[in-house]
């Protein structure tokens, strides 16, 4: 058997950011032989990997980039908060924005990207980057907007480095406008979409399903007021369309300017600028939404630890 030297130890630990004593018994399994110890390691951490994947990743961060007419937008989770402040997660995330691009915002392409910063896929590096870490962590989603004239604007809320952070907003704006003008005002828009959280961008696009809920609850509440049929159809159309101005872009009220609706805001753009200028789309990405956080008893979680 080859000898395994302190060097060699450290070698690997430096190459592969695993634990001492991992790195030595990898040498040992693999004769010394530097390679082998780094494919042992790895399967180490695929395993590893495998069963921490029962945790539940609610933390993590949100990253943007934009490239000339496109721009996308992606989410990695962690475990903990902790995580999210390292240089090595935040690199990936911020790497993840940039591979979207590349793979029309398609998960299942990013996983299988080439990184050219490593020589393995993607989801390679984010199985490489849980066993050095130790956390379980996931590439959750991602969006690509692109326009064919004018701007894709973004925001990041919450900041954490360059371009990520907890909220991410994308806004796509049509039009032949001049495109800094445009870019600020998409900026602005962007910031408002991530303090207003709208769920669509105009009124056609409403889910006729969320409208008949809507209406239905709104004509028992009105129904309860004792008022005549003619005066209840007029009550539940009241409540429509203040529904519509709480949850559609184009109708909400500008956080900015609150007497103004953004599609005012838009529409005098447009007439300041001499062109027309669409809101084609938007996305947000808020941290961890639609992730339930695993809340466990602290003390069934230790009985479990001890096998009780």
């Amino acid at each position: 058997m080859s000898e395994i030297t302190a060097a060699m130890v450290k070698e690997l630990r430096e190459t592969t950011g695993a634990g001492m004593l991992d790195c030595k018994k990898a040498l040992v399994e693999a004769n010394g032989n530097m390679d082998e110890a780094v494919d042992w390691l790895r399967k180490k951490g695929l395993a590893s990997a495998a069963k921490k994947a029962s945790r539940i990743a609610a933390e993590g961060l949100v990253a943007v980039a934009v490239d000339g007419n496109k721009g996308a937008i992606a989410e990695v989770n962690s475990e903990t908060d902790f995580v999210a402040k390292n240089e090595l997660f935040q690199e990936y995330v911020a790497d993840a924005a940039i591979v979207a691009l590349k793979s029309h915002g398609d998960v299942c392409e990013m996983k299988a990207f080439n990184c050219p910063k490593c020589g393995k896929t993607f989801e390679e590096r984010l199985t490489d980057m849980i066993a050095k870490i130790g956390e379980n962590m996931n590439l959750r989603r991602a969006a690509l907007l692109e326009v064919n004239e004018g701007v894709i604007a973004s925001y990041i809320h919450n900041a954490a480095g360059n371009n990520i952070g907890k909220i991410g907003v994308l806004v796509a704006l049509e039009s032949a406008a001049d495109k800094a003008k445009l870019a600020e005002l998409g900026k602005h828009i962007a910031m408002h979409v991530a303090a207003s959280q709208p769920l669509f961008l105009n009124i056609a696009g409403v889910d006729p399903k969320a409208v008949e809920h809507e209406k239905s609850i709104f004509a028992e509440q009105a129904k309860a007021s004792g008022k005549p049929e003619n005066i209840i159809e007029k009550m539940v159309e009241g409540r429509v369309r203040k529904y519509y101005d709480e949850v559609v872009l184009e109708e909400q009220a500008y956080i900015m300017d609150p007497d103004k609706k953004i599609k005012q805001v838009v529409a005098d753009a447009a007439k300041e600028l001499g062109t027309d200028i669409k809101i084609k789309d938007y996305v947000c990405f808020k941290l961890g939404e639609g992730l339930q956080k695993k809340e466990e008893d602290f003390a069934a979680e230790v009985a479990a630890q001890l096998g009780k």
